[in-house]
């Protein structure tokens, strides 16, 4: 239905739409640039449009917002339209500035002049700090603007023509927040003088303060939360690490962690040193890859799977295997990268494998420094790999460091001359562990505002001489021949921990106990056969190898069994025992006895 047609049906309706045509006639003709009034119907091809006397159309706004689409309603006609009138609306230029800058709810301010003289301030900017004197400089005048730090802008803006804006601005007291925008505008010139001069005196400065306090609020509100998070985190993060490391005889070990800048996310790096018996050591560090509280418990569930796998006394790539899986039940969405280190003070090597983790770099005691080389494997955590095991050199006068990527890795840098970096970094190096981490560390540039977390352990093996050497001794036996060879073993043993001035009592144990593993072997194990006595400053070490990799363990014997007892003896009389697997094949048994204190 076709409302407009039906209710012109009215009873003096159509005296009112002639009425109004005739209205918008008469603006027409007085030259206020109305559009004639339009009809409900087509449009008459003949109507003139109004132009103003300056010949160009008359710029008028159609007034109302109807586009409705109802019954009966021309689609994209207004009410006017429908009506047969079109409104003006005022040009902007008619309106009041004044009255709209006093009813702003935002604080604005005029100034005019090099020494910004005030020219107005409007209501907000009343109530917020006061009445201000017309006329006066801005730092006598606006002395918050300088307390605010705005004065040095207003020059600036002046000077450049170019609006400014300072955000978060804090009003005297503390109470409010701002961000200022200073706008440059022209004052009409008047008088007499140069032009540099007339330009300088009205060159102004329009001053605009929004108060942002709610949003400066939940701004510090939310940094307040991201830095307890934090706290949280290093705190988590800290805990986690050992809190003391382990020293074993033959090593100097001392590492460092230190977090990322306060702009920095806490990452789960991590480092261990495990001892394993016989006098060999287990060096770990690592890297998860994330950030906050979860990559910290991650990393605290992958350092405790870690000690509790080194117990196995297995190569470094079974102990990477065995975490992979770990790590992929752990967190399927993160990874983590890891070396895991064996020291062997016998061979003087170095035995390691990585899953994704920067080298090891190790300098020798005539200062050249090496990498260790692959095998590398990927990432904790990404499955479907067979990690592999490799070794390096580390004889006395040695130095190994073992890192995380936030030691090396720079933004818009390669790592690798971040690990280059590093190599020359250890070459120039002296002192001990801890003095060598702090070194590595500042030539490195970490510092308090360093955008990564960083962990550093370095490890030395030390030349020793003198009376000091005097402490380490070894010795060792082919066990050859068949049953002959146990008392062949026992007199060697004792013979050896007599030469060592042992106390009576210990060199007893140290026989009885060498007889047993030997015994054992013999009749369990396979040729080639070694009976091997090691002397620290802090134990004395005992251990057997065969060709049979099959481990024994301690059961109870029951009374009639003639055997069944050897391992049971041992695990009674030493201070610790264990067993495992050598890399050609075969086994090793040992066991310790501490030394009493000198």
């Amino acid at each position: 239905m076709n409302f407009t047609r039906w209710s012109a049906r009215f009873p003096g309706t159509q005296r009112r739409a002639a009425a109004r045509t005739e209205h918008a006639a008469a603006q027409a003709k007085r030259g206020e640039g109305a559009v004639p009034a339009a009809r409900g119907g087509r449009a008459d091809p003949g109507a003139e449009r109004s132009t103003p006397a300056d010949g160009h159309p008359a710029d008028s706004t159609v007034s109302g917002t109807g586009t409705g689409t109802g019954p009966g309603t021309a689609t994209g006609t207004t009410p006017a339209q429908r009506t047969g009138v079109l409104t003006a609306v005022p040009s902007l230029d008619e309106l009041p500035v004044r009255e709209v800058l006093d009813r702003l709810p935002a604080l604005v301010a005029l100034v005019h002049g090099p020494e910004h003289r005030v020219a107005y301030v409007n209501d907000a900017y009343t109530a917020g700090f006061g009445a201000r004197t017309p006329g006066a400089p801005a730092h006598e005048a606006l002395p918050e603007l300088g307390e605010l730090g705005l004065l040095p802008l207003l020059d600036q803006v002046q000077r450049s023509g170019k609006p400014r804006t300072a955000k978060n601005r804090t009003a005297p007291g503390g109470a409010s927040s701002y961000t200022v925008t200073c706008t440059p505008v022209e004052f009409p010139r008047t008088g007499t003088g140069t032009a540099s001069e007339a330009e300088a005196h009205h060159a102004g400065v329009l001053i605009h303060l929004a108060d942002v306090t709610d949003h400066a609020e939940a701004a510090e509100r939310l940094r307040a939360s991201e830095r307890r998070q934090r706290e949280a985190a290093v705190t988590l993060q800290r805990s986690l690490l050992p809190q003391e490391l382990e020293q074993p005889d033959d090593l100097r070990i001392a590492a460092t962690y230190q977090p990322g800048g306060t702009e920095a996310a806490v990452g789960g790096d991590w480092y261990d040193v495990i001892t394993l018996g016989a006098g060999r050591t287990a060096l770990v560090i690592g890297d998860v890859m994330g950030r906050g509280v979860r990559a910290a418990a991650v990393m605290g569930q992958l350092r405790t799977a870690v000690r509790a796998y080194a117990r196995l006394d297995l190569p470094p790539h079974e102990v990477l295997q065995l975490l992979d899986g770990l790590a992929a039940e752990i967190d399927a969405s993160q990874i983590a990268t890891c070396v895991y280190a064996v020291h062997d003070p016998n061979e003087g090597l170095l035995a390691y494998a990585s899953a994704g983790h920067l080298p090891i770099l190790v300098r020798d005691e005539h200062g050249t420094v090496r990498r260790a080389a692959d095998p590398t494997g990927p990432p904790l955590g990404t499955g479907g790999w067979l990690h592999t095991s490799g070794s390096i050199a580390l004889g006395p006068g040695s130095t190994a460091v073992l890192y995380t990527d936030g030691l090396v890795e720079r933004r818009g840098e390669d790592i690798d001359e971040g690990v280059a970096a590093l190599e020359r970094a250890l070459a120039g190096a002296q002192g001990t562990p801890s003095v060598i981490c702090d070194r590595l560390m500042r030539a490195l540039g970490v510092d308090a505002d360093h955008d990564d977390d960083v962990a550093v352990m370095v490890l030395q093996q030390p030349a020793r001489s003198g009376a000091d050497a005097e402490l380490f001794h070894n010795a060792a036996l082919e066990l050859l021949g068949g049953i002959e060879a146990a008392p062949r073993a026992r007199a060697f043993a004792q013979g050896v921990l007599a030469s060592w001035r042992f106390p009576v009592e210990l060199c007893d144990l140290g026989v009885l106990a060498a007889s047993e593993l030997v015994a054992n072997s013999l009749q369990h194990g396979t040729p080639p056969m070694r009976l091997r006595l090691r002397r620290t400053d802090r134990r004395l070490i005992i251990e057997v190898t065969d060709g049979d990799d099959h481990l024994p363990r301690r059961r109870r014997a029951e009374p009639a069994d003639e055997t069944g007892r050897g391992i049971s003896i041992v695990a009674t009389i030493a201070s610790s025992w264990g067993s495992r697997r050598t890399p050609g094949g075969g086994k090793a048994v040992w066991c310790e006895f501490a030394l009493p204190d000198r």
